[in-house]
């Protein structure tokens, strides 16, 4: 390879600091030794770094080229050390977690920052899931922690081996429609033979080979589906359809009046929500999360 980083820290510190004895003095090195990673690196390059035709050694347009782009890469080698001796100190390069659509990524947030206070290095990937989806994605290897799942195990008997779950919290749940919807003035409480004729609106669940759930439906109802709760949350303020949705999502829209809560005579208030994880990871990441996960003020900001 012809291109030395140590050539690069010695560019870098010769702009810098003006000159190459005040560079070789912040590198800890005889000016000479500094002036010969400069020419042995045009040499290699084949390329002038620097003008000497002045007092002062100017950069030549290739020379700021290459040190515009090699302090990139400096940044980058000093990231990978540092990412390396992390990994090698016990934490993940990268920690995947599942969030089911009923868990908004911002509420996560906040849990985030305090992790990255630790410094630990290790880059966390959030994607959403639902449903089943959720417990696919750990169990496919594609998460490492899955939070919201809606259920303690999997669809499949037998595919949990290897994972532990704990509940995260009971999600109170309100039915609410449209005030233009049919069942806004609808007496109460409503009947499943009278919700059942209305259409339903629902989040997909986006298992592919678990088999695949539902909430809150009833049997023969007519069903919008929809990508994720937020959507479900808007088509039910358009007036798209009924169904239950989390208090916290649907208490602004009640409050403005566009949502009426609407009392089933078959309710179901609450549903128990949990966490998983692949007992296989045991970086000092994971064990992290966990440990916060254990608290109730950090259960109970995810559920909202």
């Amino acid at each position: 390879m012809l291109l030395d980083l140590d050539a690069v820290h010695a560019l870098d510190a010769i702009d810098r600091k003006g000159s190459f004895a005040r560079a070789a003095e912040e590198l800890g090195r005889v000016p000479s030794a500094v002036t010969y990673l400069v020419r042995k690196l045009e040499g290699d390059l084949d390329v002038l770094l620097f003008d000497r035709r002045g007092h002062k050694a100017t950069l030549t347009p290739a020379g700021r080229e290459l040190l515009v782009e090699g302090r990139h890469l400096l940044q980058a080698a000093s990231e990978l050390e540092r990412r390396v001796r992390r990994v090698g100190n016990g934490w993940e390069v990268e920690l995947r977690i599942a969030l089911d659509t009923i868990v908004s990524p911002r509420s996560l947030f906040g849990l985030i920052a305090e992790f990255y206070a630790q410094d630990a290095g290790t880059r966390i990937r959030l994607f959403t899931e639902v449903l089943s989806g959720t417990w696919e994605a750990l169990l496919s290897g594609r998460a490492d922690l899955a939070i919201g799942t809606f259920s303690s195990t999997p669809g499949s008997a037998g595919m949990a081996s290897g994972y532990q779950n704990r509940a995260l919290g009971e999600l109170e749940l309100v039915f609410a429609v449209a005030p233009t919807h049919p069942l806004a003035h609808a007496s109460e409480p409503l009947a499943p033979e009278t919700v059942r004729r209305h259409r339903a609106v629902a989040v997909g669940d986006s298992a592919r080979n678990l088999p695949t759930i539902t909430v809150g439906l009833l049997r023969g109802q007519d069903v919008l589906t929809v990508p994720t709760m937020a959507d479900k949350v808007a088509a039910q303020v358009a007036g798209l359809g009924c169904g239950n949705l989390p208090v916290r999502d649907a208490l602004p829209h009640i409050a403005a009046g566009r949502l009426v809560p609407k009392l089933l005579a078959e309710s179901r208030a609450v549903g128990t929500m949990y966490y998983a994880w692949n007992t296989a990871v045991r970086g000092k990441a994971m064990q992290w999360f966990l440990a916060r996960l254990q608290h109730d003020d950090v259960r109970a900001a995810l559920l909202g």
